[in-house]
């Protein structure tokens, strides 16, 4: 598949819409993740890309390792976001999860 999309010239195009796709993956699950998890969910997004960063590595073909690549800093840019996300919830620009007490969203793991 890959010589089919770099024989027409497709495959920069192919990576990019990737990209756009997981990047446009990783918000809604910022949101939903902070709203359910707080920040304890941070060290998936750690171990997700650890694991994406490694197969990025150990797979050969040009395309699934760039996916794989941009999904890993995605991850791993998610974490920085899952922070940030705390801060919107705190100036009202998402709802925090009323199940959820004002001192368990703060911690920190």
């Amino acid at each position: 598949m890959t010589e089919f999309l770099a024989s027409y010239h497709l495959l920069g195009l192919v990576i990019g819409a990737s990209t756009f796709l997981i990047i446009g993956l990783f918000h809604p699950v910022v949101v939903k993740g902070y709203y359910y998890f707080g920040t304890r969910c941070w060290w998936w997004f750690l171990l997700l890309g650890l694991a994406a960063l490694a197969g990025s590595i150990l797979v050969a073909d040009v395309l699934w390792s760039s996916v794989l690549g941009v999904f890993a800093f995605s991850s791993f840019w998610t974490i920085k976001e899952i922070f940030e996300q705390r801060e919107r919830v705190a100036k009202g620009w998402f709802p925090a999860n009323p199940r959820h007490s004002a001192t368990s969203r703060e911690k920190t793991y």
